[in-house]
């Protein structure tokens, strides 16, 4: 695999075949939305909070106003609030697009890996397919930007994450060499962070990387982070390739077998903290 993919688990797409001007309409309407819905409640909260004069540091609280998506296995579009007619539509064409680039991905990672095509794919499937959503996020203007995160460092529980985001107003970081590196926004690009399911399927040949957002003291950026993870029901382990169990065999991994909403009860629990090594944590 790219050393990148392999080591990383980070990367940019721009030849990604998602129309600029859908990409410009979901921006548009995005922050239309917010201007219009969550602005005013965003700045209640915070004066609320007395954010706008904290002194010390916040560690439990990001600074962001957002809204989830759900696309699969059932969509809850009809159940968010103030979102309208022209939003909602070019949401739902949205969410159809980026749900074939996210399994065009991962049939991209198998051919990489040396896995059959579809694999990863039909071990996401589980008995009645993916999940699959979209975190909506506005970062306001923060007072405090050494203060308050924008979103706290966090990894990816799930499979993968897409990430369209705002390309006048940076936020983005990346851990790389024990150090914190900006991750500069580049027009109609996608942004690609692979998850902890995938790094058990691959027994760590694919390794995730922290991601946080920082605030910032100007301009107003969105994000739309498009989450690709396994069914509820779906069992994760090494594939055979890498050491797990394929028919008729026993898994030689030495990683346990879970049931993914199982691990996200425990990615609950343990988000932000440091999280033990897999092998350490019963499910």
């Amino acid at each position: 695999a790219d050393p990148l993919v392999r080591n990383g688990g980070f990367f940019e797409v721009m030849n990604h075949g998602i129309s600029h001007e859908l990409m410009d309409t979901v921006e548009r309407l995005t922050k239309e939305h917010y201007r219009k819905c969550m602005e005013q409640r965003f700045k209640e909260m915070v004066a609320t909070k007395g954010l706008d004069v904290v002194q010390s540091e916040i560690k439990d609280l990001d600074w962001e106003s957002t809204f989830f998506l759900r696309h699969l296995p059932v969509s809850n579009m009809s159940e968010i609030p103030d979102l309208g007619d022209d939003y909602r539509k070019v949401m739902k064409e949205f969410a159809a697009d980026w749900e074939k680039l996210a399994e065009h991905l991962l049939d991209l990672l198998c051919e990489n890996l040396g896995l059959e095509r579809g694999y990863i794919k039909s071990v996401f499937y589980g008995s009645k397919g993916p999940n699959f959503g979209t975190k909506v996020s506005n970062y306001p203007p923060c007072p405090k930007p050494d203060l308050i995160k924008g979103l706290r460092a966090n990894t990816d529980a799930g499979g993968h994450f897409l990430l369209f985001q705002d390309d006048k107003v940076n936020g983005l970081q990346l851990l790389k060499d024990d150090q914190w590196i900006d991750v500069p926004p580049v027009r109609h690009s996608i942004v690609i962070n692979l998850g902890e399911q995938l790094e058990v399927i691959t027994k760590w040949a694919i390794q995730e990387r922290d991601a946080p957002v920082v605030a910032q003291p100007d301009g107003n950026r969105i994000s739309l982070a498009s989450v690709y993870h396994p069914g509820s029901d779906g069992v994760i382990y090494p594939a055979p390739a890498f050491g797990g169990k394929s028919r008729g065999q026993e898994n030689q991994s030495g990683v346990p077998k879970f049931v993914f909403d199982d691990y996200m009860r425990l990615y609950a629990r343990l988000k932000f903290p440091a999280k033990e090594p897999l092998h350490l944590i019963k499910f």
